[in-house]
């Protein structure tokens, strides 16, 4: 750490520990002001040798590591923060996204679901859940959680795209319908590119259906 030196010290006092404690808390955070994030995650991960429960240098440490692109170690972080702070929503949110990008839906859905239960307003939980939801086959719950996400957030383009996709793939044409006129009055863009994906997976399951229809 060229910028920053680091004068623990080695006493075992309550005192020398807390000192330690603050002082790698302070240095963590002007790497991660310097863009340094593999120094500052080597300070956390010294820090949470002093003292493993932390939950401020857990968040932390998972945040940086998920940054980083070090996704098993973010999840492992994320799981020992869960495993001593179980109440912390935000926690349960970044692990299921992190377990949603290695294809661990199960577990990313009780994430979610964990998450939303804590914390019932946060709308991005809800969104995660009705994609892992869609990945599953599972629409009608993932059209509940969208739905949830939009009211919570309803200025969510993305939220409201994939709720008006999801009614579409139910066969619910009027309900995307809504959801569209809704999307075009605040985000008329998205809404064109959701018109487009209406109509081109209708005109496609409508050739299905022409395929599969028997000859007379």
């Amino acid at each position: 750490m060229d910028a920053v030196k680091v004068p623990l010290t080695h006493e075992t006092s309550p005192i020398a520990r807390v000192f330690n404690r603050s002082w790698l808390g302070l240095v963590a955070g002007a790497h991660v002001l310097l863009g340094r994030l593999h120094a500052a995650i080597v300070a956390y991960r010294r820090l949470l040798a002093l003292a493993p429960t932390d939950e401020r240098a857990l968040v932390a440490l998972g945040n940086l590591l998920a940054q980083t692109d070090d996704v098993d170690a973010a999840v492992a972080a994320f799981r020992r923060l869960l495993e001593h702070h179980p109440d912390n929503a935000e926690a349960s949110f970044n692990l299921g996204y992190l377990l949603e990008k290695l294809g661990e839906l199960a577990e990313a859905e009780a994430c979610f679901r964990k998450a939303v239960a804590i914390q019932p307003a946060l709308d991005r939980a809800w969104y995660g859940l009705g994609l892992v939801l869609i990945q599953q086959g599972r629409l009608e719950d993932a059209a509940a959680a969208l739905a949830k996400n939009t009211q919570l957030q309803p200025f969510n383009p993305y939220g409201w795209y994939q709720l008006g996709m999801t009614q579409h793939h139910l066969g619910r044409s009027a309900e995307a319908y809504e959801v569209y006129e809704t999307l075009r009055r605040f985000e008329p863009r998205y809404a064109a590119t959701l018109r487009r994906d209406l109509q081109t997976t209708q005109r496609r399951a409508n050739a299905r259906g022409a395929e599969e229809k028997p000859c007379n």
